[in-house]
């Protein structure tokens, strides 16, 4: 199983000098299974430049899954040139968000006068079957998935696990440990799912000060998760790899390199061996 990352930014995609080493793109995952299945999770602005290898390499089928369809995961989409390219066939499987299908967000999303082609106008040259995830668990050729719900506000969404000859990833992207919110699930469903895995990359869009800060002066959890909740989850979970997501775009490269060695320090005092680091949208893996 080869898993690429193309973005990992949390809220908008930034740029600059300070955010040349982990990127500036919003989420957008390759995944590539030894049967040559191509999957993709979320279409945030990394899509754009995972489009162009596509292109180039020719390739006609991809699976394309969401997580959740706020901004930072969906506003790639449009962008994506394999949806211009005749030939190619892309399968759309999402839950519902929000009583909305895809199909209905993408529709408002590519409509006048938000975007100048729609997704029944003939420049869309892709075919697009849309689907739901299928319940629990499913296969796409050699690659077993399986989905659970996020505990992020106001909208349903879906985290994953994917194994294939023994070897796992479990993906949780904006996921709170701290807070059980509505068709969420508790810390310890979220333990379960990621036992064992070779490699689990979660959303670590807090330090606990922040985290507090928020609470303190806001009346709403956000959906994110602090660094210390990502360590326990981990470290109980038995992972190899711990890979911190949605990075905040405030935050600058020194200070994701500093929270990754504060993140190191809990797991060592943990006693754990778990390889721990920040996300970037260069990195890249075979499991």
């Amino acid at each position: 199983m080869y898993i690429r990352c193309w973005g990992s930014r949390g809220s908008i995609p930034v740029s600059g000098s300070d955010f040349n080493k982990y990127g500036g793109d919003t989420t957008c995952i390759e995944i590539r299974s030894s049967d040559n299945q191509l999957i993709i999770v979320d279409a945030g602005t990394g899509i754009r430049l995972l489009g162009e290898k596509i292109i180039r390499g020719n390739e006609k089928n991809i699976t394309l899954l969401f997580t959740h369809a706020h901004w930072d995961h969906i506003s790639g989409f449009p962008f994506f040139k394999p949806l211009y390219k005749r030939g190619t066939t892309i399968n759309i499987l999402s839950c519902s968000f929000d009583r909305s299908s895809v199909r209905d967000i993408f529709d408002t999303v590519m409509s006048r006068p938000f975007f100048p082609v729609q997704l029944d106008d003939k420049d869309i040259k892709a075919q697009l079957h849309f689907k739901e995830v299928p319940k629990h668990t499913f296969k796409l050729g050699t690659l077993r998935i399986s989905s659970i719900p996020l505990s992020h506000p106001k909208d349903s969404g879906l985290g994953y696990r994917f194994e294939e000859k023994g070897r796992s990833f479990v993906f949780l992207t904006d996921n709170e440990l701290g807070h059980v919110h509505p068709g969420g699930c508790t810390f310890e469903e979220y333990l379960d799912f990621s036992k064992e895995a070779d490699l689990l990359i979660h959303d670590a869009e807090y330090e606990q000060k922040e985290y507090l800060k928020i609470i303190k002066f806001s009346e709403e959890r956000w959906g994110h998760s602090v660094v210390s909740d990502v360590i326990q989850l981990a470290t109980e979970a038995n992972v190899s790899q711990l890979g911190l997501f949605h990075i905040n775009a405030m935050r600058t490269d020194s200070m994701v390199d500093a929270m990754v060695v504060k993140a190191r320090e809990g797991i060592a005092k943990r006693k754990k061996n778990i390889s721990c680091f920040a996300v970037g949208s260069s990195f890249e893996t075979n499991l």
